[in-house]
């Protein structure tokens, strides 16, 4: 789960750098159609693509791929303009956000403990975006739109039965981001190559190839509850990509904003990794 984080936050770190040279959606359509290409190279080795599968699943899949679409487009235009730290601290938010909507639309129950997690953890988010002051970007809401959607997306996945194989949907959202970045590019005036532009995309496909494969074997082959907190590992690297490459120094209240996402971001993991084993154990 570590290399997968990592992989991916390089893989932002990449996309950011092509930034320069690319606009947003013809960066989001090349990338995808390398990054499609590889998936399905993995989903039919590891035999995710098949048969049977049954027709309101193939439902939730649409819905799934085109939140993970918007927020794909929501998300790289964010870091296109703003910190590679902050982008990444407030998708760190997914956990909670994550929390809220099962209590709000599946019923889940959520004790008090967890709430007010939720909620401290939303301040963090107030203390990076820092709404009416100077240091507030737009650019942080489209990051955080891109939490909402994606937790849109994370909900019609947890609804899912066994037969829908998880790569299969992952390879389908893969192509839905390739379609909506084809679209939106022409809209766009397409740039053409340069050494910077080639070098980002090929480290990004690289990376998000690595990213999806090493998230796959980490949920297979590891506990999920013991697994899932390591994504935080995320925002490790990314604070240090945003110092060493682009001179991303985040200020006092970014840190604490950030500090207090992964703080309650973890609690609640835990929590329901506890309150699963007691549920198992008949406690």
């Amino acid at each position: 789960m570590v290399g997968s984080m990592t992989a991916f936050t390089v893989n932002d770190a990449f996309m950011k750098a092509v930034g320069s040279e690319w606009p947003v959606f013809q960066s989001i359509f090349i990338r995808g159609i390398f990054a499609v290409a590889l998936m399905a190279a993995f989903a039919f080795a590891l035999g995710h693509i098949r048969r049977g599968i049954p027709k309101r699943d193939w439902r939730l899949v649409m819905i799934r791929t085109g939140c993970e679409a918007l927020a794909a487009a929501l998300f790289i235009t964010a870091i296109f303009n703003m910190p590679l730290a902050e982008a990444t601290a407030i998708l760190q938010t997914l956990p909670l956000t994550v929390t809220l909507s099962g209590a709000l639309f599946l019923g889940e129950k959520v004790g008090w403990r967890r709430w007010m997690a939720i909620l401290v953890g939303f301040v963090g988010v107030l203390l990076i975006v820092q709404p009416g002051t100077d240091g507030f970007s737009s650019y942080a809401l489209l990051a955080v739109g891109a939490v909402i959607l994606i937790t849109f997306r994370d909900m019609a996945a947890r609804q899912m039965s066994d037969a829908m194989p998880s790569f299969l949907a992952a390879l389908v959202g893969a192509i839905g981001v390739m379609i909506i970045g084809g679209l939106g590019s022409t809209t766009e005036v397409w740039q053409p190559l340069t050494m910077t532009a080639v070098i980002g995309l090929a480290g990004a496909i690289c990376t998000i190839g690595l990213a999806y494969f090493f998230s796959v074997a980490a949920m297979r082959s590891g506990d999920i509850g013991f697994v899932a907190p390591y994504r935080y590992s995320s925002l490790v690297v990314a604070l240090i990509l945003g110092i060493a490459i682009f001179d991303e120094v985040p200020s006092t209240l970014v840190l604490l904003g950030a500090g207090l996402i992964t703080a309650t971001g973890l609690y609640t993991m835990f929590r329901e990794n506890r309150l699963s084993t007691d549920s198992d154990n008949g406690a």
